[in-house]
Parts: C-alpha cells; sequence; structure tokens
C-alpha cells in the first residue's frame, strides 16, 4: 500500500518523540511505500487533490537498555531519513494519507482541509477527516460530552470568568487555539493579575477562552490516551515538574507508565460514537483526575513515550488497522 504524510518540514521533527515518524516508520516496516508532503503543496487541478509526493526513507530509532543505569531510552542513528525525488500526483492515487501538521489551526490549516475534501473516499482514508479536523476544536470538542468533563465555561467576558473563578475557588484558561500548554494560566480569585490575565487572554475581550474547575489531581499527572477508530490502545502518564503547573511534554513534563482504569474506559466509551461518526479515526485524549479535559485531532502524540515505557508497538498497530480497513 502507499501511504502519504502530509507533515511540517521533515527535518524538524524529533525521530525519538514525534508520532508522525513512529507512524512512517511502522508503515515501512510492513512492507508499505511511504511518501511525504506539505499542506502548502495542496492544489485542486478539475476537482481532484494534487501534491508534490516525495518518497521517504526511515532509519528505524533503537531501544537503548542498561539496567545497572537505569536507563531506557531511544537512540536515533543519523541520518534517520533520506528523500527521493518528488513526483506531481493525484493524492488519490495513495491508498491512505495522514493530516499530521501541527496545530494551531490557522487559516492556512483550515483552507488545507478544504483542499483535502476533494479526495474520493472510497478510493483513499484520510486520517483524520477533513470535516472531523474543522469540527472538532481540541479545547470545545469536548464541551458536548458533559457527564465525563469538569466544570466549564467559554467566555470572553471578563466579569463572567471573575465571577465563574470566585465560585470554583481555582480554575485553569486555556486559549482555545492553543497547542502543547501554551499560554495555559492558573487562576485564583485572590490574585491581583487576574483581570490583566483575563484581558490579555481574550485580547480584550475580542477572543473567548475557556475556563475550567481546577482539579488538584493535576499535580499527579495528566494521562494521555491513544485512541483508534473509538478504542483505547495506549496511554501514559505526564507529571508536572518543578514549579509548572502543566504536565504538558513540550514544557518538561516527565512521562510515566500508567494503566487504564474503569473511568478511562468509561469515557472513551461516551466518546467513542461521535468520534466514528467524525471519522476521527486517530485521536489522542487528555484526562485529569477521572474527567476529560481535551481531545486532540490535528496531530496527537505519546506513541514514543508509550512503546518505551510498555515495549509495544502501537504505530504498526495503527498502520494494520488501515490496511485491514482497506
Amino acid at each position: 500500500m502507499k501511504f502519504a504524510f502530509i507533515i511540517d518540514p521533515i527535518a524538524k521533527l524529533n525521530p525519538g518523540h514525534d508520532s508522525t515518524v513512529a507512524l512512517m516508520e511502522a508503515a515501512q516496516k510492513l512492507g508499505h511505500q511511504v511518501w511525504v508532503t506539505a499542506a502548502s503543496q495542496l492544489t485542486i487541478i478539475q476537482g481532484q487533490t494534487w501534491s508534490a509526493l516525495t518518497p521517504v526513507h526511515l532509519t528505524p530509532i533503537v531501544r537503548e537498555s542498561d539496567r545497572a543505569a537505569a536507563l531506557d531510552r531511544w537512540r536515533v542513528v543519523q541520518p534517520w531519513f533520506s528523500l527521493g525525488e518528488p513526483v506531481f500526483q493525484a493524492l488519490e492515487a495513495m491508498d491512505a494519507i495522514f493530516m499530521r501538521t501541527d496545530p494551531p489551526v490557522t487559516v492556512p490549516y483550515l483552507y488545507a482541509t478544504y483542499l483535502l475534501d476533494y479526495i474520493n473516499p472510497a478510493k483513499t482514508l484520510v486520517i483524520n477527516t477533513p470535516g472531523g479536523i474543522r469540527a472538532a476544536n481540541e479545547k470545545m470538542y469536548a464541551l458536548q460530552f458533559t457527564a465525563v468533563i469538569p466544570e466549564t465555561i467559554v467566555s470572553q467576558d471578563k466579569q463572567v470568568i471573575r465571577e465563574f473563578v470566585e465560585r470554583q475557588g481555582a480554575a485553569v484558561l486555556k486559549p482555545l487555539g492553543g497547542k502543547a500548554g501554551e499560554g495555559i494560566l492558573f487562576l485564583e480569585p485572590g490574585d491581583r493579575n487576574l483581570n490583566s490575565l483575563v484581558e490579555v487572554s481574550t485580547r480584550q475581550g475580542l477572543e473567548p477562552v475557556m475556563i475550567q474547575t481546577y482539579l488538584p489531581e493535576a499535580k499527579d499527572g495528566d494521562k494521555r490516551i491513544i485512541l483508534l477508530n473509538g478504542e483505547p490502545i495506549g496511554a501514559i502518564n505526564r507529571i508536572p515538574t518543578g514549579k509548572e503547573f502543566r504536565g504538558n511534554m513540550a514544557v518538561g513534563g516527565r512521562v510515566a507508565q500508567t494503566q487504564m482504569t474503569e473511568r478511562d474506559q468509561e469515557i472513551c466509551a461516551v466518546i467513542a460514537p461521535k468520534l466514528r461518526a467524525d471519522g476521527l479515526y486517530f485521536v489522542g485524549i487528555d484526562v485529569i483526575g477521572g474527567y476529560l479535559t481535551e481531545v486532540n485531532v490535528t496531530s496527537p502524540t505519546g506513541i514514543r513515550e508509550i512503546d518505551l515505557l510498555d515495549h509495544r508497538d502501537l504505530g504498526q498497530q495503527v498502520i494494520q488497522w488501515i490496511v485491514d480497513r482497506a
């Protein structure tokens, strides 16, 4: 089969961390062709989506283990990739396409999803579907699952936000277009900077933000659960370090092995039908203290960390699911 990945510049990816590389490696290991392109190269010609697709060959990462030194990590073999000559072709020539450009969902990103609409789904599976990505703001999407989320509001009104923080005692502010923990703030009623923080985050009341009640369990970790077609296939805990209250790996959160709980399974069962209906096949959800806080659909990560700690190969599981579906 032929797999295409719409990615950011490949040289900027981290093969020891990025799930995109794990998925490409898995496809190659299973004997499939792997091609890459960029969202900026998508083109519509006579009602079909075309792009300059470049074949890529990957040198797989290697596990390094030393029990005496308590060492277990991925080692990247350089050069870790090589590129062939690009070929301008219709994307329907591919069997599956992964949209793996990192957020935020900017206007060019949004336009790219419209261009992907012109791929015949009967010929080529797009993961995640363009319509599904558009429908699922990674902060707002969770709001429809009221039974499994913490108390949450979305507002750009400073007074509404202040009253919510005062009622809750502490809250977390999240920009709706943020990623990797960027712009997330811890709010307390007694903070003399509270009004200023809200003004800056809402751009003086022009943009809504999400405010969630603060979950004290956050200090024990922010669990990332990977779902494939609505079914959980792996999980990892991301724990804040130092004085940081955020557990995101991008801001220094350390990762630790974890197990799925009955509550985690309940959350997955609640959201699975909607994920499938929206064509959101590969998703990462965040769970804190038994509550769903985010649904990541653009470029969810965590595969490398789960594979390292659990001795798994989630990438191959995902690719094999696509092969079986095709």
